[in-house]
């Protein structure tokens, strides 16, 4: 299992002078947050709650969402909340919000909501999501059956009064869990060789790859690569895989993965640098590079930086 999300982070009200300078220390003041329950609230309910993110899907943390639908009803019964999708990625969310504490009812409802839009849209990959105030032990122990299984977060959500205003903080405490390095499984996946990605016409960018592999050699100088029937990996030279990076070859192009967590940082660099970076893979936990003829020299430096960042993770 994999934790993590935003810290709730502090506010400060500050008044800002006509000219719209930047406050100094002196001139802010601390506002101590009253934590408020929502569950039983006279005004502040769930649907408020769900308008709030409707409004502002990126609250949740999960990245840049756009809404699709709220109150979707399904024929076998039931409405779904929200179904979002990640406006850079072939990925839908469907969002299931609970007032206190979270319960085995709504596990099962997220489920089944997830499971249904799956099937009606297997176009996209689909992702459970359910926000409760509180995420209980039970919660987490029950959910770690399905988790591996079933991609499934779980957000805890927490709300809080500054005099006349409320603000919500969401904290993702149990994301889903990314599959293995054994994702490309030795076992199973059909070994091959140099020769055999030479016939598929990808000579050139072999290459680029041999490039490739020259970067990582200059800190870790017993990679080598293994050839696989799908993509080609790292191995040690005794054999023992190690992928954090993997490559596809192309006719005229190499798709480079390097095994990272998706970051705004990491995204930034990518786009600053003028990479062309496809959809990344929440699944495996990859970004998708596309590198073309030259594209290993220009980049050096950055691409050098991101293979440590992934090497790093696995040597962790």
């Amino acid at each position: 299992m994999r934790s993590g999300g935003r810290l709730p982070q502090t506010l400060y009200a500050y008044e800002n002078d006509t000219e719209q300078r930047e406050p100094t220390v002196s001139s802010l003041k601390y506002a101590k947050p009253e934590r408020i329950f929502l569950k039983g609230h006279p005004e502040l309910n769930e649907r408020w709650v769900q308008e709030r993110i409707a409004e502002d899907p990126s609250l949740l943390g999960l990245g840049d969402l756009i809404l699709k639908d709220k109150e979707r009803i399904h024929p076998q019964g039931g409405r779904l909340d929200l179904l979002c999708q990640d406006a850079e990625a072939n990925r839908r969310y469907e969002i299931e919000i609970q007032l206190g504490k979270s319960d085995e009812s709504h596990i099962i409802r997220t489920i089944e909501y997830w499971d249904i839009e799956r099937k009606r849209y297997p176009q996209y990959e689909h992702t459970a999501v359910l926000v409760a105030e509180e995420i209980t032990s039970r919660f987490l122990n029950v959910i770690n059956l399905f988790n591996g299984f079933i991609p499934l977060v779980a957000i805890q959500m927490q709300a809080f009064r500054f005099g006349d205003q409320v603000s919500l903080v969401f904290t993702t405490v149990l994301n889903e869990m990314r599959l293995g390095l054994v994702d490309e499984d030795e076992e199973v996946q059909e070994v091959t060789d140099r020769a055999y990605w030479e016939k598929r016409g990808s000579k050139g960018t072999l290459e680029m790859t041999d490039s490739l592999l020259g970067l990582v050699n200059e800190f870790a100088p017993d990679m080598t690569l293994k050839y696989n029937k799908f993509y080609i990996g790292l191995a040690t030279k005794s054999g023992q895989p190690k992928n954090f990076l993997i490559f596809r070859p192309k006719k005229d192009w190499v798709r480079f993965e390097p095994r990272l967590d998706h970051s705004e940082e990491i995204q930034s660099k990518l786009e600053g640098a003028g990479i062309d970076v496809m959809e990344y893979d929440r699944q495996w936990g990859r970004y998708r590079i596309r590198l073309g003829k030259g594209d290993v020299k220009k980049h050096e430096p950055l691409l050098r930086e991101l293979m440590k960042m992934a090497y790093g993770e696995v040597s962790e």
